[in-house]
């Protein structure tokens, strides 16, 4: 492989003098260079915030063979990556405007991205061999970025792509091949989900044509804390005072808006409680960072803190005052730093033991990011305690979970796919042993190198049958548009013969039908009393594969878990296993009324009985 030495004596004699490299940062070097070894996709390394990145991209760089150029979204993290590669005795350059240098001769060059895409044509010689972006989850990498051919390069560089991809244009444009490896603590983006396609544990995590294809290495939080290499995040939930921000809805971009939030924080009652509580928790503490929701909510906290022992840091704080207080902080003549959203990546003070979170986190990595800055080590620190005031719905040691947790008593629960036989992990519950309930839609296994194609909810194409993911709008099997949730609904009120059920419960008897056969009776409620129901015979092996084919399959709360009930008594015991669809379709035939359809995982513009009652914004009657 170009890029990597295959053997120990390509060693620079100043090697000696290297730092010595924890165990999994050595495995994290040798997975690296065994997987370029073998391929050119982009890689991914997944290590927690103070496991020392910044030494892994040394170590690369240092055994490498071609060129090296290492990209950074902020100048600190450009400085503190090239300090670790000076470590060992060698020297490289430095191309960030910021830092006001512009050097770009060296083997190795550690860059802003910013100036390296102003300056790209000082990295068009085609000797670079090794691309390493840290903090890579802030990547927007469209699949245009993986094509190698020059055409394709160039139709890159020309339109409006992300400053990332100009340089890998760039880059590609000289070198097909060059080798392109991530670094991260929290390898997903918003909206979006994992940013890689494969674990080398053998899973799928991310879409298919997710830019970076593999995941080569990973060294989860719990285990950093529990071998002692980070502090143990000890997470407290406001019990008194906290914020509701349960009602806000992101934006496109899946963002909450600030407007949104000051709506929330401002002036609220809760504000002082909140900033008391934080005070008598850190009484015999060294470092407090206080992250706020928005600048004048910031403006407010700062004003209820020992005035002599707290600092505020906003986007709009000059680089120079911020740059000082944060040096203040640092060598702790101030206890208490406020921030709005400017310190979650590239700051590192170790001493740092409270982390008070008074804002909505958006996502896991967010979430995950925040709490990174108090888990760093430091002389006589225990522990760091986590102070949640706004409801944070993330669970920090279970990342491989990318979606917030459903409610308060879900959690991680372990799923076997009937089909391959992974073991998936996903949010649900438990019944002792027994799991109930499981959110999953499809199995994250690999077989043959290929994502297992077993769904465990899905939505079904009416033209060709396939099974499709439950939130996508076009068939993957036959590329026909998936019918609307909202216009079935639409279409079905407009029918004389039609009965629109908004489900508010849903039943389970062991009855007789008419000739006195044994039979399972479903009666779907809604919420003005009006019913809809459906029959079902289990006394036969083939009356039950199809009540498991058309009935089960979509109603189980855990699907793929097996359970298939020999009897309408054994079904109507159990049907806590069962859940109830959204919303029910009803035609008649007749002089009855037959189920049509069932809307499940309903997310559209009507609204849902489990919605506040009252309610009619959305609303319909059937």
């Amino acid at each position: 492989m170009p890029a990597m030495p295959n053997d120990a004596s390509s060693t620079p004699p100043s090697a000696s003098r290297a730092p010595e490299l924890r165990p999994y940062q050595t495995q994290a070097v040798d997975n690296v260079i065994s997987h370029f070894r073998g391929s050119d996709d982009p890689a991914v390394v997944v290590l927690p915030t103070g496991s020392g990145k910044s030494l892994v991209i040394a170590e690369l760089a240092r055994r490498a063979r071609g060129r090296v150029l290492v990209l950074a979204h902020v100048r600190e993290l450009v400085e503190q990556n090239h300090a670790k590669y000076l470590a060992y005795g060698l020297e490289a350059d430095i191309f960030s405007a910021g830092l006001k240098r512009k050097e770009s001769a060296r083997q190795v060059v550690f860059g802003s991205v910013q100036s390296v895409v102003n300056g790209l044509d000082q990295f068009a010689d085609g000797d670079f061999t090794l691309l390493v972006i840290d903090e890579c989850h802030r990547v927007s990498l469209s699949k245009a970025a993986l094509s190698t051919e020059v055409a394709d390069s160039r139709a890159n560089s020309r339109r409006a792509a992300s400053t990332y991809e100009k340089v890998i244009a760039r880059l590609r444009e000289a070198r097909p091949n060059l080798k392109i490896l991530g670094l991260t603590a929290t390898p997903y983006r918003l909206g979006e989900g994992f940013i890689y396609h494969r674990h080398y544990h053998g899973m799928v995590k991310g879409p298919e044509d997710a830019f970076f294809r593999d995941c080569v290495f990973e060294q989860p939080l719990r285990v950093m804390v529990r071998q002692g290499y980070l502090a143990e995040p000890k997470r407290i939930d406001a019990a008194l005072a906290f914020y509701d921000f349960s009602r806000l809805m992101p934006q496109r971009d899946g963002l909450f808006a600030e407007r949104d939030m000051n709506a929330v924080v401002q002036g609220n009652r809760a504000t002082p409680q909140i900033v008391a509580d934080v005070v008598e928790r850190s009484r015999e503490r060294e470092g407090v960072m206080i992250f706020a929701a928005t600048v004048a909510h910031a403006e407010e906290v700062l004003g209820l803190l020992p005035s002599a022992e707290c600092a505020l840091v906003t986007g709009a704080t000059p680089g120079p005052e911020r740059e000082r207080l944060i040096e203040a902080f640092k060598s702790r003549r101030l206890k208490y730093l406020v921030n709005v959203a400017v310190l979650t990546t590239g700051f590192d003070a170790p001493h740092v033991d409270v982390i008070a979170i008074l804002r909505p986190t958006e996502s896991v990595g967010l979430y995950q990011q925040i709490v990174g800055r108090g888990l760093r080590l430091s002389p006589a620190k225990q522990d760091c305690l986590i102070l949640d005031y706004a409801g944070n719905p993330w669970e920090l040691y279970a990342p491989e979970i990318a979606q917030a947790r459903p409610d308060a008593d879900s959690e991680p629960v372990q799923v076997e796919c009937p089909e391959c036989g992974f073991a998936n992990t996903f949010w649900g519950k438990r019944d002792g042993d027994l799991v109930i309930e499981h959110h999953g839609r499809r199995c994250q296994g690999l077989v043959g190198g290929q994502q297992c194609t077993f769904r465990f909810r899905f939505k079904v194409c009416e033209q060709c049958g396939g099974e499709n993911d439950i939130a996508a709008r076009a068939c993957g099997h036959c590329g026909e548009r998936l019918v609307d949730p909202d216009d079935k609904l639409r279409d079905a009120l407009k029918l004389k013969h039609a009965k629109v059920l908004r489900v508010s419960g849903m039943e389970l008897k062991a009855t007789t039908n008419g000739r006195g056969v044994p039979r399972l009776k479903v009666i779907y409620h809604d919420e003005d009393g009006e019913t809809l129901d459906e029959w079902f015979g289990l006394e036969t092996p083939a009356q039950q594969h199809v009540f498991e084919r058309i009935f089960l399959r979509e109603h189980l709360r855990a699907p793929g878990s097996g359970w298939r009930p020999q009897s309408a008594e054994q079904a109507a015991a159990e049907a806590e296993r069962l859940r109830a669809p959204d919303f029910v379709i009803g035609r008649k035939t007749g002089r009855h009324w037959r189920v049509d359809e069932k809307l499940f995982d309903y997310s559209g513009r009507y609204r849902k009985a489990e919605a506040a009652s009252g309610s009619t914004e959305n609303s319909f009657t059937g």
